[in-house]
């Protein structure tokens, strides 16, 4: 049973991760926004970091799927379709000529995914407090066995 918690734990720590990566590319957009960064410091940082959020994402969705997490596995595809849609069309990319004219679509695109996480979030919080309660009490149930009660 603590097998459950561990996993859990795998999919707060990749959460965490695919959160911290959408957090930096919008400061990274909004620095843009503000003349702190340059169009290409600032799309070589974004670039940087889509293709690994996206095999992450795709790993996570494929770790639900394997361990038979059907529920997460289904809200979870949805982006990941939408990643691999953007990829084969060679878009997944920000272009540094372009990044002006599609900087409110980018911001808006990184914010509704970083909500998208975060409800994940959530999620994943209870479902590991759920089985770290489980499995305390299956522990618990065990040890009162040992002892012939």
């Amino acid at each position: 049973m603590a097998w459950a918690v561990i996993l859990w734990v795998i999919f707060f720590t990749i959460n965490v991760s695919l959160i911290a990566s959408n957090l930096y590319q919008i400061v990274c957009l909004t620095d843009l926004e503000a003349d702190y960064l340059n169009p290409y410091e600032s799309s070589a940082r974004i670039n940087k970091v889509i293709i690994p959020e996206m095999v992450v994402h795709g790993v996570w969705c494929a770790l639900f799927l394997i361990t038979g997490h059907w529920f997460m596995f289904l809200i979870t595809l949805p982006i990941t379709i939408y990643n691999s849609m953007l990829y084969s069309k060679r878009r997944h990319l920000i272009d540094v000529t372009e990044v002006f004219r599609s900087i409110d679509a980018e911001k808006k695109y990184r914010i509704v995914k970083l909500s998208f996480y975060l409800f994940l979030f959530v999620l994943v919080i209870i479902r590991m407090v759920i089985a770290v309660v489980n499995n305390l009490i299956d522990d618990g149930e065990e040890g009162l066995h040992l002892f012939g009660l």
